[in-house]
């Protein structure tokens, strides 16, 4: 976290700020925010999604943190060293990296060595927070952006150049979710026209998977979930079949889809049964994705299913290069494929406790703030 003392540079504009309150919720406050550094990017916002990760973090920082990292909307200032973003130019955000460790030099961004540290220790590298609320600095720079706000300042390689068609109302949500689930699919499971899928838990995430999967050309795409609603939307969005968890063995109810098994599983939930689950229903040398952070602290896989060839690994964003895959999945969108539209519940950003609170009951999928 920033330090409360620390020297504030030149400020650029006044702004408005979804900050954290001591009870817990959002509370629009006025702020400051700097000039933007040499390899900064002022950006003014069009919408925001509202993510779980936002929803955790706001229950435990201080008073006056600003969230937010789904954002999406339009270049008003780059810094000296910026090249190839101008004014005017319309972009979506995501986590940022360092750029030169091995991962970043490798094209594996989301497993940067300072992830941590550059994404959720509320500061840039050096310590300094770019948003000042009262005079002070608070913590920002959430997972590259802090885009409940009406601007924000965001390093270079936070920020993905969209084509002058993009729709930025909708385009926020790909910087994070849909490039998670999605880019699951795309970049680790890589499923062709005779692959079986499925997709256990069918929130934002999953149902992205559920719908790269269907885009990417697999026969069979199963989505799995507790919600009737859920599952519907799944059927809708390209799923080829839905089961309900409580109705029975899934793996044996896949099986019977499958006999021979899943060529690739994507675990959006964190349950420990539910990644058994997604491994067991497997073929031999088949692989489960783990992307969900949820409330088991352990994974146990019997080892004589490790064994006959199979593959368990987590994903961090999708394993994605943001620059590259959020630009292919707007154009899936475009062309039909990627209808993430059924999933968004537009709401104006000072209703953001509203849509905050419809998340967390499930009344949405993917809640949405516009500017």
């Amino acid at each position: 976290m920033p330090s409360r003392h620390s020297e504030i540079s030149e400020i650029l504009v006044d702004i408005t700020v979804a900050a954290v309150t001591e009870e817990k919720t959002f509370e629009l406050r006025p702020a400051q925010l700097e000039e933007p550094r040499a390899d900064e990017v002022l950006v003014r916002l069009v919408s925001v999604g509202i993510c779980a990760t936002d929803l955790h973090f706001s229950t435990f920082l201080p008073t006056n943190a600003v969230l937010g990292h789904e954002g999406a909307g339009v270049v008003e200032q780059v810094g000296a060293g910026v090249t190839d973003l101008k004014p005017g130019d319309p972009v979506a955000l995501a986590f940022t990296s360092c750029g030169v460790c091995k991962q970043c030099r490798t094209a594996s961004p989301s497993y940067c060595a300072q992830f941590d540290a550059l994404n959720f220790a509320g500061a840039r590298a050096d310590g300094s927070s770019a948003v000042s609320i009262d005079g002070r600095p608070v913590y920002a720079h959430f997972l590259g952006q802090s885009t409940f706000a009406t601007h924000a300042i965001a390093n270079v390689r936070s920020v993905i150049k969209l084509p002058d068609t993009a729709d930025l109302r909708s385009a926020g949500p790909f910087g994070c979710g849909f490039m998670t689930g999605a880019g699951t699919i795309v970049n680790i499971l890589k499923p062709g026209p005779e692959s079986a899928v499925a997709v256990f838990g069918a929130g934002a995430v999953g149902l992205a998977s559920v719908m790269a999967a269907a885009a990417s050309g697999a026969s069979t795409v199963v989505a799995v979930d507790v919600s009737p609603a859920r599952l519907q939307t799944a059927s809708e969005v390209g799923a080829t079949h839905v089961l309900d968890s409580r109705e029975g063995d899934v793996v044996e109810r896949i099986r019977a889809i499958v006999p021979d098994g899943l060529d690739g599983s994507v675990d959006t939930t964190g349950r420990a049964d539910v990644v058994k689950d997604a491994v067991a229903a497997l073929h031999t040398r088949g692989t489960a994705a783990v992307v969900g952070v949820g409330p088991s602290e352990n994974v146990e896989v019997e080892w004589r299913t490790l064994l006959n060839g199979r593959t368990v690994t987590g994903v961090i964003s999708g394993s994605a290069v943001p620059q590259v895959l959020v630009p292919q999945l707007l154009a899936w969108q475009a062309a039909g494929r990627f209808p993430v539209e059924k999933l968004m519940a537009h709401y104006e950003f000072a209703d953001i406790n509203e849509a905050a609170a419809a998340t967390k009951r499930g009344d949405v999928v993917k809640a949405v703030l516009t500017f």
